[in-house]
């Protein structure tokens, strides 16, 4: 039944290189936008000085799919904006929503390419302007982890669907969370922070995230207390003790602080993207961390780089330490969580640039670490990772264009925007986007397992004879069923005679599968199937 051969590979192989690739190419010309999905209702801070509680407030989300798409099973990304984990405005930027034109241009260059994505938005409120550098510390952890239990939800929110209507066709094994800005702190937070005591258990430096709230100089209560402010996941509804304990934080006794949302389901992704941000404590990694694609500035100066001390843009006042790409890299590196793409097959000018990047940042390349490095502007500043751009005559939120809004920082919003964008326009942002998207996408084929991973990798499946699969009626009128035998169907993958995905069948798990007429236009489709033994290939002729 087994043959040594790779012409069936060899096959998908090279109508990849001469047609449109899903996953990797715009193969659909239109997207729609469903607006306003409420994932998850949970307790916000932003107005506990005024009502004198936590308020729950709906959380929400805009669900972005490839137009006339067929595919039911299609991968994932959940893409969390900027802001400081402040509203806009109040953060001192024109950007800062779930609609900020680097998440909406993200949001639908994946859709185009046949993935389902999500701009989500998450709960803000702290205080960068406390007095004391724990005071900036607690709140910042403080909010980090309520996105945290906003994305978490999130994920469950899938998930449940999945098991219900699966109103947006996704397949729960392939699903990323990408981040811009501090979006990005919180999708390296969301991959590392998986438990509440690694909050306590910092290493750079020990201890953090603790308060020495009795002045003896040893610092032992933690920023964060589960009764106060819930479980890491956001699963379990948290109403503060009523002895007062809480008062501390800021907190009224028996106030609800954490809601649970779709409770029960899986919290796991399967791959993490951030543009800029850093990681709360590089100890949070280990070699079971869920794979990460980190793009920043080496010269950032929001979020440092390397190993180095937060601070509050507006102030110039230090927050906390944190690390950086460079040390998130490094972590993949030892640990191996790499891996993936180092034995893959990525010959193209934009790795190229990461290699040639990673010298001017100082260190080795680390496979799935693109030092994003760009001349500093006319006015001696390092820009970053520019990926937004704004309309100057819109409509602030204070209602007042941004070009007449003043900063506190002076001039107006816009004028600040300037100095980390200058000559900011679309065509910018985007040549930059494009250039992040050259170098995400052939990564979150391997990391997914998409079909376009053929493009990068070598398969080792076995090629197995088709004389034992039967295909029938064939052609096909209204349905056709294969059966296997024996052999227990893991997958099935149906191509149009373009190299273009259709359909996939995944967790099939028996010797028979019915495919149906709806699904598929008038042609000829080739039709992979795997097994734990091997793989193989029929045709089918749709009338």
């Amino acid at each position: 039944m087994k043959k040594n051969l790779t012409l069936l590979i060899l096959f998908f192989v090279a109508i990849g290189l001469t047609a449109q690739d899903r996953y990797l190419d715009e193969v659909f010309a239109d997207v729609e936008v469903t607006a306003d999905v409420v994932y998850a209702v949970n307790a916000t801070v932003l107005q506990l000085p005024l009502v004198g509680e936590a308020v729950p407030i709906p959380l929400t989300m805009d669900v972005y799919e490839p137009a006339g798409d067929t595919e039911t099973s299609r991968p994932l990304v959940l893409v969390f904006h900027t802001g400081n984990f402040l509203p806009n405005m109040l953060n001192g930027q024109i950007s800062g929503t779930k609609r900020d034109s680097s998440v909406v241009e993200i949001c639908n260059l994946f859709a185009r390419r046949g993935y389902v994505a999500a701009s989500v938005d998450y709960r803000t409120g702290w205080n960068p302007l406390a007095s004391l550098q724990p005071e900036r510390a607690l709140g910042l952890i403080q909010a980090a982890y309520r996105g945290i239990q906003d994305g978490r939800s999130a994920i469950r929110y899938f998930r449940a669907d999945v098991e219900g209507a699966n109103d947006f066709g996704i397949d729960e094994s392939k699903i990323t969370v990408f981040g811009v800005g501090t979006g990005g702190y919180l999708s390296l937070a969301l991959t590392a922070l998986v438990e509440y005591n690694q909050i306590i258990l910092t290493t750079n430096p020990a201890g953090k995230f603790l308060l020495d709230l009795n002045n003896d100089s040893i610092p032992e209560t933690p920023m964060v207390i589960q009764a106060f402010h819930g479980d890491v996941n956001g699963e379990v509804l948290t109403v503060t003790p009523p002895d007062g304990s809480s008062q501390g934080f800021g907190l009224p006794p028996g106030d609800t602080t954490n809601y649970p949302n779709s409770p029960g389901f899986a919290n796991d992704f399967a791959l993490s993207i951030n543009i800029g941000g850093a990681l709360g404590d590089i100890s949070w990694m280990n070699g079971v961390t869920t794979p990460i694609i980190s793009i920043q500035s080496p010269f950032d100066i929001f979020a440092p780089y390397g190993d180095a001390v937060l601070i509050v843009p507006t102030t110039g006042d230090p927050i906390v330490q944190v690390q950086g790409a460079s040390l998130v890299g490094a972590a993949q590196e030892a640990n191996g969580t790499n891996q993936i793409w180092k034995e893959a097959n990525f010959d193209d000018v934009v790795t190229a640039t990461a290699m040639a990047s990673s010298g001017v940042a100082g260190h080795a390349y680390y496979e799935g670490t693109f030092p994003f490095v760009r001349p500093v502007n006319s006015m001696g500043i390092p820009e970053g990772v520019v990926v937004d751009w704004w309309d100057p005559n819109a409509i602030s939120p204070a209602g007042v264009p941004w070009n007449q809004l003043p900063h506190p920082s002076g001039g107006t919003f816009h004028d600040q925007g300037l100095r980390l964008n200058e000559n900011m326009s679309a065509e910018k942002a985007r040549a930059n986007i494009n250039e992040i998207m050259s170098y995400v996408l052939p990564r979150a084929c391997v990391a997914l397992d998409l079909p376009c991973a053929a493009n990068f990798t070598s398969s080792t499946e076995e090629i197995l004879d088709n004389s034992f699969v039967k295909l029938s009626p064939n052609p096909m009128s209204t349905y056709s069923l294969i059966e296997t035998g024996n052999m227990l169907i893991k997958e099935v993958l149906i191509f149009n005679m373009s190299g273009q995905l259709m359909k996939r069948h995944t967790n099939v798990n028996s010797n028979y599968l019915e495919i149906n007429r709806s699904e598929l236009q008038g042609g000829l489709y080739n039709i992979q199937i795997r097994f734990e033994e091997g793989v193989t290939t029929k045709k089918l002729l749709v009338e």
